[in-house]
């Protein structure tokens, strides 16, 4: 199975008032993940918006474990969980160096019809996109291929 892993790093922008990344970065790393998901999958945000559906999230979930500070790098890992007709669960990993978990979380999102905001399913095909990238999170680390995405 793939999965989506990109690299980070942690500009002076990100710091809150404690010192280290704010909790909202996080939210917008996680954006990025699915951008590229959705661009290794040949589903462009652009593309599916002139198709006439787009994602949204209805849920978010991040366990934070140990903090970024400025200058860290951060290694992000990113595949589906669960897939269904028209939403999915996105697993995140957020890595410091000497792999180091610091942060893990999920999202759930779904695909909606743009003009009706309501949900709209995936076509076999569109399904079958995604279907490299969904795996379980029980599943063991050396039976994933990392795809990097810059």
């Amino acid at each position: 199975m793939k999965k989506i892993l990109f690299e980070l790093e942690v500009y002076p922008f990100h710091i809150d008032f404690i010192g280290h990344v704010n909790n909202n970065i996080y939210i917008q790393w996680m954006e990025i993940g699915r951008i590229k998901l959705l661009e290794a999958v040949g589903m462009p945000l652009q593309a599916i918006s002139q198709q006439g559906f787009v994602p949204v999230l209805v849920q978010t979930n991040i366990t934070y474990k140990s903090p970024f500070y400025l200058g860290d790098r951060v290694r992000v890992e990113m595949w589906i969980s669960e897939l269904k007709n028209a939403s999915a669960i996105m697993q995140f990993r957020f890595y410091k160096e000497q792999e180091t978990l610091a942060a893990e979380g999920w999202q759930k999102g779904l695909f909606v019809d743009r003009d009706t905001m309501r949900p709209r399913r995936l076509s076999p095909e569109e399904r079958s996109l995604f279907i490299p990238y969904t795996h379980s999170t029980i599943e063991t680390e050396s039976s994933h291929s990392l795809i990097s995405v810059s």
